[in-house]
């Protein structure tokens, strides 16, 4: 068989970045970065009031340019035999959008107005509207949110577009439809132009926006028109219809085509969330938790229909056929704050360094700046390095992972972070080893709810930034959870797994296990736990636990 090219384009908070890859062996041909120039330079968001919005444009930018780089390192041979490219994003990242399916912030008139902009997944200025969601659940013979973990969260499709309706009565006005960032994508590469036909995945409409098969699509209109009478009628403007990400939603268009030196030919895949393509990138197995380690995580698990039939997990994302490999069921959970913890405590290390070493009077600004540059980029590393050092004690200082409210189990984004057993002993390494060990503990937490409600994990998956960058978070994952963890190999597994399924839509293979099984690249590390710190560990667990019991219990409600 002669060599057939699949592109996968991934997404993130930061920037996307989009691969080349030979589709016959997995091998990987060409690779491109692109960093969102306004959301680097903070435009449109309020971390005080939680609110992170994103541009479209940045959105376009990345990927015009990311494809045509990736053309260009690989070549006029690799881009005739390109087949198809399929896209992952963050999520839920909604968008207000009109008629056609423009997003408003594309319009002159909103170009500015960051509600008119994508709603990031760490946006939580909805909390309001997620705890009306689910008083307002309670009230209907139907549970509407059973397929979501019993909890909706202000992460979520439908709190972010009632807050965004209730804010802005221009962008009220002007809205026809809501649109999440990884169905828009494919929709603008096909040349969309009527939202009514815009194809949605499964896998966003299944976790966020409480479509299911079990209820003929959306919940009823009276649902949502009780709730508030601003999204009475709104889901005639929606969809019914989902498709799983080995489907092609159709082609590249004309417009597409040209500006990136493509044919017509390339089919488009249905989007999906990034740890759930992710999740196959890194070949997931049944039962086993495929954790996506980045800012945040997304864990994904995936068993056999019959196996789980009739089980609902409480306090997780969202339990949906199909939504990560079709046919099985996927399931979703994850933590709203992992590298993102690690990263505010270094940046509270570094405030002196970026405020006092600019106005210095001994180093000029050059050396000041690349000073800052160096100090600050090796933070995270010297703190590793020296908490690894630190032997673990049941009365060592101890922190909550909730920095950025709690996704699950049981979603509470008003929940805050906690640092206790604090002296003039404590140093610098010492608090960053609590977080480090309080984001693994908020992992267990997710690891036991599975085991207690009937659906056991029998191993770990690592993947993403943190998993293959730090072996010090790695170890004491392991010894935490007192489960091995496998580091899988590739550095892009979401970009990856992006173009499993866009091998599989292309036609190449026939159900995207195939495409993972001749894609896949395997594993590099595996971290066994530490027999002599496990006990320590559940001991220290157990006071985590207690810890977090008395914070959502006193401090739920501080904003």
């Amino acid at each position: 068989m002669n060599d057939q090219f699949v592109i996968g384009v991934d997404y993130g908070t930061d920037s996307v970045r989009s691969i080349i890859v030979n589709a016959l062996n997995g091998k990987e041909v060409a690779a491109s970065v692109f960093y969102y120039p306004r959301w680097k330079n903070g435009l449109y968001c309020n971390a005080s009031q939680n609110q992170f919005r994103q541009h479209p444009q940045d959105y376009i930018e990345g990927l015009q340019h990311t494809i045509k780089t990736c053309l260009q390192q690989a070549g006029s041979e690799v881009a005739a035999n390109i087949k198809a490219i399929s896209v992952d994003t963050t999520g839920s990242t909604p968008v207000a959008v009109d008629k056609t399916g423009t997003p408003l912030a594309l319009l002159p008139e909103f170009e500015q107005n960051p509600n008119a902009m994508f709603v990031l997944w760490k946006d939580h200025t909805g909390t309001g509207e997620a705890a009306e969601i689910n008083a307002h659940a309670t009230k209907f013979p139907v549970n509407y949110l059973q397929y979501v973990g019993g909890i909706y969260s202000s992460e979520w499709f439908w709190a972010k577009l009632l807050h965004i309706l209730r804010a802005d009565k221009k962008v009220r006005d002007a809205t026809h439809s809501w649109v999440e960032h990884c169905d828009w994508i494919p929709y603008l590469l096909t040349g969309g132009n009527d939202v009514s036909k815009l194809k949605r995945g499964v896998c966003s409409a299944g976790h966020k926006a409480l479509w299911s098969k079990e209820y003929g699509g959306l919940p009823p209109n009276n649902f949502f028109a009780t709730l508030d009478p601003l999204l009475d009628g709104f889901t005639e403007n929606l969809f019914t219809d989902t498709y799983t990400s080995d489907q092609s939603v159709g082609n590249l268009s004309a417009e597409w085509a040209q500006k990136l030196g493509l044919s017509t030919s390339v089919v488009i895949g249905a989007g999906a969330f990034d740890a759930h393509m992710g999740a196959v990138g890194g070949q997931i197995e049944p039962y086993h938790l495929s954790k996506v380690m980045g800012t945040s995580t997304c864990d994904m698990l995936v068993a056999p229909m019959a196996e789980v039939e009739g089980k609902l997990i409480k306090g997780i994302c969202g339990q949906v056929p199909g939504s990560v490999i079709p046919g099985m069921m996927g399931m979703e959970a994850g933590q709203s704050a992992f590298g993102d913890a690690y990263a505010w405590f270094k940046n509270i290390l570094a405030w002196p360094l970026q405020k006092m070493l600019p106005k210095s009077a001994i180093i000029d600004s050059e050396t000041a700046t690349r000073l800052i540059d160096e100090t600050t980029n090796n933070i995270i590393f010297e703190l590793s390095k020296e908490a690894a050092l630190i032997e673990p004690d049941e009365n060592n200082e101890l922190a909550l992972d909730w920095l950025n409210g709690r996704r699950t189990p049981d979603a509470n984004q008003l929940l805050k972070g906690a640092i206790s057993g604090l002296s003039l002993g404590t140093d610098a390494p010492k608090i960053f080893r609590a977080i480090a060990e309080a984001t693994c503990f908020g992992a267990k937490a997710i690891v036991d709810r599975f085991n207690e409600q009937g659906v056991p994990v029998k191993g770990l998956i690592g993947i993403g930034g943190v998993a293959k960058k730090s072996p010090f978070i790695m170890q004491l994952m392991a010894d935490v959870m007192d489960m091995p963890i496998r580091i899988h190999k590739s550095e892009q597994t979401c970009a990856l797994g992006a173009a499993m399924f866009a091998a599989t839509a292309a036609g190449i293979y026939p159900k995207v296990e195939d495409a993972m099984h001749a894609m896949g690249q395997g594993f590099d590390a595996t971290y066994f736990p530490n027999s002599e710190r496990v006990g320590i560990y559940k001991k220290r667990y157990q006071r985590y636990q207690q810890l977090g019991e008395f914070i959502e219990n006193n401090n739920s409600g501080v904003k």
